[in-house]
């Protein structure tokens, strides 16, 4: 276009007209040189045409358009970062460590399904998750992963990447999951130009994150921040593509920058390059019988690449078949996420032990010289199931690589050196190390049949009891185990008919420690239904799972107990599988017994009755609060985040502009600093039991506690 034609848009018009006018002329320039790399207009006219723009939104904030070119620039006003609840899942994924855990998830998906399936491969970019919403084509939130629930709205500091379209060309509701990051050059860059070492990122990731979150978006602006998108979820589900690789074509379509480095996988070689054109997407084509060097040549190529990557993301092709499939309480189970390394330590096998858990499933247990690892000694490493240690052909006596998986979770990874004493592979018993009943084979995995297995009661008891589901004070696993071996305490409806008093002779149970149990669990009977639901442990029915049922309607035992599978399987995120899972679980006999003495026992198994335990005065409504330190009176702090929400108030898990207090205890470090930082209010446990009404506890006098 002329020069001469752009020279005055506002000569003869008015404001809004001019705006509308601008705005579209920038969008085109900036869509052309972003996208394409073509200036269409010199960089000295284009800086007065935004210019002038900035002014007249200035003077007229109602006509700006929510997608105008400005976005891109920033603004000097502080941000604040609410939380926003997703209305998406947006979940941690299954990780796997060798080509072989790769090929075990193709098969187990393809078993399950019982036909052909195919999988895409992505490289996992080491950024900052988001998700982008937006409603009628244009975008209104860009929210952080957060818990996977709730997350932070850093809509300004998005707003100003190039790659982040402001709006599409279609008018759709869609959520897109895209990964942050920073390009190595630029990182390196950016690190060398700060003059104070102490500001300097330790990585590309480190930066991006901290660029995400910075107060006034117009800081953003200088870390050239992009995003590979990977995930499309339309609200209208008749728009949703039929599987995965069209997606990522219909995102692509819509402006959506996506990782050009896209692998896929079919039975053949051929079938996976017509898939590929079918979508309309370049990419490399393999088989699954080439995992293994598809791995290794990607292992090979990350040092080269522009950006940090710390693994590779496998995933079901199919949409029908991930719906059916549907989700774990962490993790979706149509991916998985092939990680490169981990820490690793070498270390001697002593022994393998075996353990049964709450579900029956047997896990045996490497027991190994004490190793340093990843900053702490490793005494014990899981080794999985049976097919895992004869594919390592361990044995007592062996000397064993191991890794903190995920830094984590300490596991046995490789045979470096073979036992001298001629020890062979070792074979798990037949039965039961427990109850003696004959041990099951259910897929690659081994279950103990009986429910009424004495290690199975006590881990439902103990899981039951536990902090993070009824937090029943004083009763840990070795209390559990004491009770059962007494006779006290023999399944979960035990809880509240059981005579303690009866306990008062056993090591460590004195008259004080038995009156804190006898406390503990009368305090539980108030727990709302969602935690009884959880503390279960029924297919793997977790507090998020639990929460989203009862929001879904299933707001009592007996809705659950006569749900179908269908019906469990509509809620997001859940599934055929899951809801036959479900269906099943509450359909034993024993569950359904211990739910009856629940009942009797009057713990909540209805929503209904949570108000009426927790009527209290909403004295903190409007009040947003995180937990610092430890304390006296709220041993575990979940104690206190409870109170919290009792009286109308939210608790946080990180201070933000958005946190109106603190509660700090003993030891809070760098919360209180950025409290402080920010002018948050902070409250000590002292005035926090005053100001919700709750008298101090007596000074320890040297009572006895439970282990």
């Amino acid at each position: 276009m002329p020069h001469g034609t752009l020279l005055c848009y506002h000569s003869g018009m008015n404001a809004k007209e001019e705006i509308d006018k601008l705005t579209s002329e920038l969008r085109i320039y900036q869509d052309k040189y972003y996208k394409e790399g073509v200036s269409l207009i010199a960089d000295s006219e284009y800086d007065r045409l935004a210019d002038r723009l900035i002014e007249l939104e200035r003077e007229h904030p109602e006509l700006q358009h929510p997608d105008s070119p400005t976005k891109r620039v920033g603004s000097d006003l502080t941000n604040d970062f609410p939380e926003v609840r997703h209305t998406i899942p947006v979940l941690s994924l299954d990780k796997a460590y060798s080509d072989e855990a790769v090929l075990d998830f193709f098969s187990r998906s393809i078993q399950k399904e019982g036909g052909a399936l195919s999988f895409a491969a992505e490289e996992k970019i080491d950024g900052i998750s988001m998700v982008l919403y937006y409603e009628g084509g244009v975008l209104r939130r860009a929210v952080t992963r957060g818990n996977g629930e709730i997350g932070n709205d850093v809509t300004p500091n998005i707003m100003t990447m190039r790659s982040v379209p402001l709006s599409l060309p279609e008018p759709v509701d869609i959520a897109v999951r895209g990964e942050v990051y920073l390009e190595k050059s630029d990182f390196l860059r950016l690190n060398a130009e700060e003059a104070d070492e102490s500001k300097r990122a330790a990585n590309p990731r480190n930066l991006a994150a901290g660029t995400v979150r910075r107060q006034k978006s117009i800081e953003a602006v200088r870390v050239p921040l992009t995003i590979f998108c990977y995930e499309g979820f339309w609200s209208d589900r008749s728009q949703t593509p039929p599987d995965h690789l069209h997606i990522l074509a219909r995102l692509k379509g819509l402006g959506f920058r996506i990782n050009p480095h896209l692998a896929f996988f079919d039975s053949t070689r051929e079938k996976a390059e017509e898939k590929l054109r079918s979508a309309g997407l370049d990419g490399k084509a393999f088989a699954f019988s080439d995992i293994g060097g598809f791995i290794r040549e990607k292992s090979a190529e990350r040092p080269s690449l522009a950006y940090e990557i710390d693994g590779l993301v496998f995933k079901i092709n199919e949409l029908d078949v991930r719906e059916r499939l549907g989700y774990t309480e962490h993790h979706p189970r149509w991916a998985i996420a092939y990680k490169f390394e981990a820490p690793q330590a070498e270390a001697k096998l002593l022994d393998i032990t075996v353990q049964v858990g709450r579900t029956g499933r047997i896990t045996p247990v490497a027991e190994i010289t004490p190793t340093k690892l990843g900053g702490s000694t490793i005494r014990r490493a899981t080794l999985h199931n049976q097919e895992y240690i004869d594919e390592l052909e361990l044995a007592i006596g062996d000397t064993v690589s191991i890794s903190k998986r995920g830094d984590v979770i300490p596991a046995v990874e490789s045979v470096t050196e073979k036992n001298s004493s001629g020890n062979t592979t070792f074979v798990l018993p037949a039965e039961c190390p427990c109850c003696h009943a004959p041990i099951v084979q259910v897929g690659g995995l081994q279950y103990c049949p009986n429910p009424g297995c004495p290690d199975q009661v006590k881990g439902r008891i103990a899981y039951f009891a536990s902090r993070d589901e009824m937090d029943i004070e004083s009763l840990g696993p070795r209390t559990v185990e004491l009770l059962y071996d007494a006779g006290i305490l023999r399944s979960v409806e035990d809880i509240y008919t059981a005579d303690y008093s009866a306990a008062a002779s056993l090591p460590g149970l004195g008259e004080k420690s038995i009156a804190l149990l006898e406390k503990g669990v009368r305090e539980s009977l108030s727990r709302p239904f969602s935690t009884v639901l959880s503390a279960l442990g029924a297919a793997d029915i977790g507090r998020k799972s639990a929460e989203m049922l009862v929001r879904s309607g299933f707001d009592s035992i007996e809705k659950i107990q006569n749900g179908t599978v269908s019906g469990f399987a509509a809620i997001p995120g859940f599934g055929e599988l899951t809801g036959e899972r479900i269906v099943q679980a509450f359909a034993s006999p024993s569950l359904r017994k211990t739910i009856e003495g629940l009942r009797k026992a009057g713990v909540h198994l209805d929503a209904s009755q949570d108000a009426k335990g927790e009527d209290l005065p909403k004295t903190l409504s409007g009040t947003v609060w995180c937990i610092t330190g430890s304390f006296e009176a709220f041993n575990p702090r979940s104690k206190a985040l409870r109170e919290i929400e009792k009286r109308g108030g939210r608790t946080v898990s990180s201070v933000t502009g958005n946190t109106t207090h603190l509660l700090a205890g003993k030891g809070g470090g760098s919360k209180r600093a950025e409290a402080e930082r920010l002018g948050v209010e902070i409250v000590s446990e002292e005035e926090f039991m005053r100001l919700i009404g709750m008298e101090a506890a007596a000074p320890d006098d040297g009572q006895l506690t439970l282990f």
